[in-house]
């Protein structure tokens, strides 16, 4: 059960504070602190510290406002405390403290530096934040499990994401949240901002114009383009699964995957799968199975159903699980029960990724399957996308790469399911944690090595000369 800490500031007339706490604690709440903000005579300002079930919570407050006397002025949480104003700033690497300072990082000193870059752009990697900024995109359309609530509202998820990018790979992010959702407006608005970016990192685009937005970026710019829903889940599917497939005994091109949920992620798995070395591929979506040889109007599902390595057989997942080695879902909670489980064939792998509901529960699955996996944090192996992107960008960034490739993804999953070492590995353990330290350098130094190898690397880094 999910705890959540709130903070009530509450207004007490005529109450004592006893009575306040009685009212607190029958309503399933633990008071953890209280600081006075104001007193005067029969009336006193507290902010209250509640520890409290998230299924309680809204139990307290009415409570709360039921009591004579006392008045709710304002709730909030760690969560929402934590945003107060954003969650990252800019600053400066060099304080200006007189005119001389000033001189030399604006006018007049700043336009030889300009005009250096104007006579070779190359130098702007090496005299401008380039060398080392991402921009994190997204025009709000598919935010998380919230669906198309805007670009403003996406701007908490973008913020979270560069925190990230600069706690774990030092890489300097910036949140870049477009207030439209035309495909073309958004090609040219992000190609028109790009000249002072490193990379660029799309993030939570609709399916399918995120395909064709990838896609045109990645041709029509010098800097790589990664859709991390896309890419970033299908790297750590990858790793995860090179690792339960050690853990079970089995080889990659030995095994029939089950891919259910053919959108942004699901296609991108389906791809690696198949670069990774799958043979026998089942992609399904709402109305069943895609098929070799079939016809589709999505253009994605077209090229799968041109795929050798894809099977011709039709059905629903309901049919089509039998005898599976492994199923990887990206779709909706509650999808697959024990039955469709104990059809699969013996030692079967579970990746129930659907968020926050697991197309099976652990409690469910767990005695019929030897490896589980799910997008959660609250349940062993965890497959989530911040194993990716850091390191990915880390490496993309110094070795200035003009694309990240489909090599150099395959390249970032094998160095992540490297971090899990032969006597660490098991059932419950198949993936690293985001805070594992080794995942980021690991990863850098594949994509660096795999970009060199694969003719898109600019720069080599010393430790590859």
């Amino acid at each position: 059960m999910a705890y959540n800490n709130l903070i009530a500031r509450v207004e007490l007339t005529h109450v004592s504070f006893g009575e306040v706490a009685s009212v607190i604690g029958k309503a399933g709440g633990d008071i953890i602190s209280i600081d006075v903000i104001s007193s005067s005579g029969e009336t006193s300002v507290r902010d209250i510290t509640i520890e409290v079930r998230d299924a309680d919570e809204e139990q307290v407050l009415e409570s709360l406002r039921a009591t004579p006397g006392v008045k709710i002025i304002n709730v909030s949480d760690r969560t929402f405390l934590a945003h107060l104003g954003g969650k990252i700033a800019m600053k400066s690497k060099i304080p200006i403290k007189n005119r001389d300072d000033l001189s030399r990082v604006y006018t007049p000193g700043v336009a030889r530096v300009c005009a250096a870059i104007h006579e070779d752009e190359r130098k702007a990697y090496s005299l401008t934040i380039k060398r080392n900024t991402v921009a994190v995109i997204s025009d709000g359309s598919a935010v998380l499990g919230l669906g198309n609530i805007g670009a403003l509202a996406s701007a908490p998820v973008m913020e979270g994401k560069a925190m990230l990018f600069k706690q774990l790979a030092d890489v300097d992010a910036f949140p870049i949240c477009l207030n439209t959702q035309d495909t073309e407006e958004i090609i040219q608005t992000i190609k028109n901002i790009a000249p002072i970016f490193g990379g660029i990192n799309l993030e939570d685009i609709s399916s399918p114009r995120c395909f064709e937005i990838e896609e045109r970026l990645s041709k029509e710019l010098d800097i790589p383009v990664f859709h991390d829903d896309q890419h970033g889940t299908a790297v750590v599917v990858i790793a995860g699964l090179l690792n339960a497939l050690k853990v079970v005994g089995k080889q990659m091109d030995q095994v029939r995957v089950i891919v259910n949920g053919i959108g942004a992620a699901g296609v991108a798995i389906c791809k690696m799968l198949i670069n990774a070395g799958v043979k026998r591929l089942v992609p399904i979506d709402r109305d069943g199975a895609i098929v070799r040889g079939g016809t589709y109007q999505h253009p994605m599902w077209q090229w799968l159903s041109e795929q050798e390595q894809v099977e011709a057989q039709e059905g629903t997942l309901k049919d089509l699980i039998r005898d599976a080695d492994v199923f990887i879902g990206v779709s909706r909670g509650g999808i697959l029960n024990v039955e469709d489980v104990k059809k699969m064939a013996p030692d079967p792998i579970v990746f129930a990724m659907a968020n926050p509901d697991p197309e099976i529960s652990p409690e469910e699955a767990l005695e019929h399957v030897r490896v589980f996996a799910t997008g959660r944090s609250d349940y062993p192996n965890q497959i989530n996308n911040v194993l990716v992107f850091p390191g990915i960008y880390r490496g993309a960034l110094d070795c200035r790469a003009s694309v990240i490739n489909e090599p150099m993804k395959l390249a970032a999953a094998r160095a992540i399911a490297s971090v899990v070492t032969n006597s660490e590995l098991n059932e419950q353990y198949i993936i690293p944690s985001i805070f594992n330290e080794q995942v980021v350098s690991k990863v850098r130094h594949a994509v660096i090595e795999t970009a060199i190898l694969t003719g898109v690397a600019r720069r080599i880094p010393p430790e590859f000369r």
